[in-house]
């Protein structure tokens, strides 16, 4: 007889349920807007030499360079020329230091009339040649005046000193520059450190001060050099001190030529040397620097503050820009 075995029932496994994972949404970033004009390349042309520059809109970059801006000379100086020409000024500046130690103590206008000649002296070692149009002397009646420029070459302290009776305001290292620093120094030359914010009060104080004693005072607000084709923008710092002496302000177009032509063979830009640029002046022939003097602005009233100087700075560039055109 048989006996039935009853069938295994196979075990209940539990099914098993996968986690619920919740999607991970992204945060959303918003794009990145660039300024107008990026994305895409920016070029301004340089006359007369048939190249473009290409500026990029991200970098505060100045656009001029050596290759760029500086074309070859329209006429060349031999070698013998050029060497003549740097032998001459050494003389002239080597002569000139012991005149200007003593002068120092000098009459005030005395220094400022032997440092005009001076300069114009060595202007003419170098070949370069100096006109200028508009008021001879600034500073007469006892009147400051705050004479501001464009910067376009290593010369054109030079060439302001040449133009006119004036005190430079220069950055703290030229002071220490052989030869160069000691007869700055000795022409009254104002020295001030541009790298510290705190010093800025200081340097105001030392232009007002000679405003207010009746002197001319040169500057170049835009703080830095160019070809000469554009002006930068002035700061107006410097312009506090017009206003606090109540001097008026001149601005001054500066401009070089060779022959009837404009050039910037005398300017000194990007990469270029002292050394280079001081040469390269040496060996350009009938160089010549054009300083136009324009009308006075009045200073505006101290009251408005900030603004007002702001405002003196815009219409002083405006008024060198209008020059270059």
């Amino acid at each position: 007889m048989s006996t039935a075995v009853p069938s295994a029932t196979p075990p209940v496994v539990p099914s098993v349920v996968s986690p619920v994972v919740p999607s991970v949404v992204p945060p959303v970033v918003p794009p990145v807007v660039p300024p107008v004009g990026a994305g895409r390349a920016t070029w301004r042309h340089v006359a007369g030499s048939g190249r473009r520059v290409e500026i990029n809109p991200w970098l505060a970059r100045a656009p001029c360079s050596v290759r760029a801006c500086l074309p070859e000379e329209a006429v060349a100086a031999g070698r013998a020329r050029r060497a003549a020409r740097l032998c001459a000024a050494l003389l002239v500046l080597l002569a000139a230091l012991p005149a200007f130690l003593v002068m120092g103590a000098g009459p005030r206008r005395w220094r400022a009339r032997t440092a005009q000649a001076a300069a114009r002296l060595l202007l003419r070692a170098l070949g370069v040649r100096v006109e200028v149009a508009g008021p001879a002397d600034l500073a007469g009646e006892g009147a400051g005046v705050l004479v501001v420029a464009n910067h376009v070459s290593l010369l054109d302290p030079l060439v302001m000193l040449a133009a006119l009776p004036c005190r430079l305001l220069a950055k703290r290292e030229v002071r220490r520059w052989p030869l160069i620093g000691t007869l700055g120094a000795a022409c009254g030359a104002l020295f001030i450190d541009r790298e510290r914010l705190s010093t800025l009060p200081a340097a105001v104080g030392l232009v007002r001060d000679a405003l207010l004693a009746g002197e001319a005072v040169a500057v170049f607000p835009e703080g830095t050099t160019s070809c000469g084709r554009e002006v930068g923008t002035f700061r107006p710092a410097v312009f506090q001190a017009a206003i606090d002496a109540g001097a008026a302000v001149c601005p001054a177009v500066l401009r070089y030529y060779e022959g009837p032509s404009p050039s910037s063979r005398g300017s000194w830009v990007g990469e270029d040397s002292v050394t280079g640029s001081v040469v390269r002046v040496a060996g350009t022939r009938r160089l010549r620097a054009e300083v136009r003097l324009t009308p006075l602005l009045p200073p505006p009233a101290p009251a408005r503050g900030p603004r007002g100087r702001a405002a003196l700075a815009r219409a002083a560039e405006e008024r060198v820009r209008a020059g270059l055109d």
